[in-house]
């Protein structure tokens, strides 16, 4: 058990921030995450490598160092690529940001929970497959580092139930690939589905989906620095905040926890969005390496992920009032309305002005369970 004077001030943060009344949330509006964005400074290859995932690009622009200035604060040039996985326009897309000159590294190669390090996340039907892939990459001494995939059972529902051959258990298989310049989480589902959370196109070479949801290793002097995204941008805390130690097996493979090691994790979701959710991890107990100065716009690797709401400048009110700095509201390089914002625990984010998508997302959560 994790008991300290620090550690519960920490948890008394999350609950301040879990425990904000859902009738104070703004309705804002607000998708899931439209966008990951990625800096790079070759565009073929980056998407032909999320061509094998089902990424296709849809539209590009030029983005001038003035324009990229304004808009960033990157007084550097670029050619942006936006990809969307199969028909899924509403959520988990892609934005690829080919810099004519990178500022930086970017947070890189580091070892899990890195602060600074972000994930993505991507449903598949066959992570074993994924899996031998980039085994084979890290034999060739490629930047690579797949974990195991570990099954576990995050909806409880095998519990005291007799399962077996006839009744099978219900679980997720995940693991984790971190990689140079993008990190990655995989996960296939077994025994049920939940309609609108990860929709896998049949012409995704590596039968995989949009990305469903978004992980982000911070270090705060207080979780309750995250409650803006409740009273500004408008989205829900998934649930009471927990904590996952090296005792729970699926944390503990997917980001390699060393014995000892524990950390918070806290969940915001759109209430207009079942999918695109934010996934929040602080260690409090074992040290991770710090390089959240490399995270920011200009470097290599993710560094924004962007929303989407009908109300942009409401938003903006709202965030300003909450005493963070949004840029100006300009037409980005997409000529969408548009300003960007960093959040106290380093995050940043792009608030574009949009109605609506072709694809309607999913805004009740359902599991059918399928006994496959």
């Amino acid at each position: 058990m994790i008991r300290s004077i620090g550690c519960s001030f920490f948890l008394l943060s999350f609950f301040l921030t879990a425990g904000v009344a859902q009738d104070s949330i703004p309705a804002t509006g607000i998708s899931g995450v439209y966008e990951v964005v990625l800096g790079t400074h070759q565009a073929g290859p980056a998407i032909r490598y999320f061509g094998e995932f089902g990424f296709r690009v849809t539209d590009s622009a030029r983005l001038s160092a003035e324009q990229a200035e304004k808009l960033y604060q990157v007084p550097v040039g670029a050619i942006v690529y936006r990809l969307q996985n199969g028909n899924i326009d509403s959520h988990g897309l892609l934005r690829i940001i080919v810099w004519d000159r990178l500022l930086g590294p970017g947070v890189g190669y580091a070892v899990p929970e890195t602060v600074g390090q972000r994930l993505s996340v991507m449903l598949t039907k066959d992570i074993i497959r994924i899996t031998d892939v980039y085994q084979l990459l890290q034999s060739r001494q490629e930047k690579w580092l797949p974990t195991v995939p570990v099954f576990d059972d995050p909806l409880r529902v095998n519990v005291g139930s007799e399962t077996g051959f006839y009744k099978r258990p219900v679980g997720v298989r995940e693991n984790a690939v971190y990689g140079e310049f993008f990190n990655h989480v995989f996960f296939q589902r077994y025994g049920y589905t939940i309609p609108g959370y990860g929709t896998i196109d049949p012409a995704s070479p590596l039968q995989t989906s949009e990305f469903t949801h978004h992980d982000f290793c911070i270090r705060v002097d207080s979780m309750r620095q995250l409650m803006y995204l409740q009273t500004a941008f408008g989205l829900k805390a998934e649930r009471l905040p927990v904590i996952d130690s090296d005792k729970n097996k699926g944390p503990k493979a997917t980001f390699l926890m060393p014995d000892g090691y524990a950390h918070y994790y806290q969940g915001f979701v759109s209430p207009n969005n079942i999918c695109g959710k934010l996934k929040f991890f602080m260690a409090v107990r074992g040290d991770k390496p710090d390089a959240s100065a490399r995270q920011r716009l200009g470097e290599a690797g993710i560094t924004m992920h962007t929303f989407y709401t009908p109300r942009l400048q409401y938003v903006h009110e709202l965030v300003t009032r909450h005493g963070l700095r949004p840029t100006g509201i300009e037409k980005n390089e997409f000529g969408e309305l548009s300003f960007v914002v960093k959040g106290p625990e380093g995050a940043t984010w792009q608030l574009i002005d949009k109605k609506m998508t072709q694809h309607r997302p999913t805004s009740t959560l359902t599991t059918l369970f399928t006994n496959d």
